[in-house]
């Protein structure tokens, strides 16, 4: 990828005051979840700079780069990940895939978004019409073939739509939130999401407090039987925790921290982060390889091009927005 450059200074200002870009993968309630937080308001505004969108776009795609970065934690070992969100409204949605190794890249599918108004509110719905589907490919080390999962927009709400996509297709109990801030002047000043997915275990006690000479926890802490606890009394537990999340950009924006929120806000279920993480918005493209890709075009395509297109040949990535030069030289 060819990096643009943040330019704006208020941004740079604001991105140098909050914590920085990372994810903390955690897992608590004696591993019955797993889960993930993300601070990725530096992702969202390379994001933007480098496709040169404006707000709506901005709040479309990067709900769409969130979810998928959030889907790391259900890879397993090298993997690849194409997420496709396509409606039949002016949106018409975007396709985004994310890496196992901690990249991210993505575009939409109709850009600029045609709009008849001034926005009113946040709300994407009228922007996605009345139908789509949701695509999950599973590019899998060693596979002969992708994993291909679809299912149909129930919610036009992206992060809802794949919480869909997970109880329906894959049959887990996930949960995805995602949330955008920006500032009076239309600047990105947070961005991130939360995941949590249900995972079964059998057998086991946790201890969630310091044992004393009798056995007994000490002070108000207590043993928490997780292993055993009826699933549904404990989905019910960390769904309401999960609910209780405020606004994920506001909190970045106001200098919240990724830590205060995995061992606060899930207290109860005694949470381990157990890494964090890198997530970064970038993209393997490379000028060389479209280079090579014009030069096994037909010969007459070839020549047409050498021909008649100026020269450097200039060629945009689809999915991140580079702009490639390409001299003529390249291709002789």
């Amino acid at each position: 990828m060819i990096k643009k450059e943040i330019t704006d200074s208020k941004t740079l200002e604001h991105l140098s005051q909050i914590e920085k870009d990372g994810m903390s993968v955690f897992i608590m309630a004696d591993g019955r979840f797993r889960g993930a937080f993300f601070n990725g308001t530096e992702l969202i505004n390379q994001m933007r700079v480098q496709h040169n969108l404006g707000i709506l776009e901005t709040m479309v795609l990067g709900q769409g780069i969130l979810c998928a970065a959030m889907m790391i934690q259900t890879m397993k070992g090298k993997e690849h990940i194409v997420f496709r969100y396509e409606t039949n409204g002016a949106c018409k949605g975007f396709s985004v895939e994310v890496d196992s190794t901690g990249y991210v890249r993505g575009y939409l599918l109709n850009n600029p978004i045609p709009i008849d108004k001034p926005l009113e509110s946040w709300d994407l719905e009228p922007f996605f019409g009345d139908g789509g589907t949701v695509t999950i490919t599973r590019y899998i080390e060693g596979g002969k073939e992708p994993q291909i999962g679809t299912t149909e927009i129930v919610y036009k709400n992206i992060a809802k739509d794949l919480t869909y996509y997970f109880l329906q297709s894959e049959q887990i109990n996930t949960a995805f939130n995602t949330s955008i801030q920006f500032d009076k002047e239309g600047r990105v000043i947070g961005a991130g999401g939360l995941f949590l997915q249900s995972i079964p275990v059998y057998g086991g006690k946790k201890t969630s407090g310091e044992l004393n000479e009798e056995g007994k926890t000490k002070g108000k802490d207590k043993i928490e039987d997780f292993a055993n606890m009826a699933q549904d009394d404990l989905l019910r537990r960390a769904e309401n925790a999960f609910r209780a999340m405020p606004s994920i950009g506001q909190w970045f924006s106001d200098k919240g921290t990724r830590e205060d929120v995995v061992y606060g806000l899930f207290r109860e279920f005694n949470p381990k982060v157990v890494v964090e993480r890198d997530i970064i918005f970038d993209c393997p493209c490379k000028t060389e390889n479209f280079a090579q890709q014009i030069k096994y075009l037909p010969k007459e395509e070839l020549d047409a091009i050498l021909r008649e297109d100026p020269d450097p040949i200039e060629i945009i990535c689809n999915n991140c927005g580079s702009i490639h030069q390409i001299p003529k030289s390249m291709l002789e």
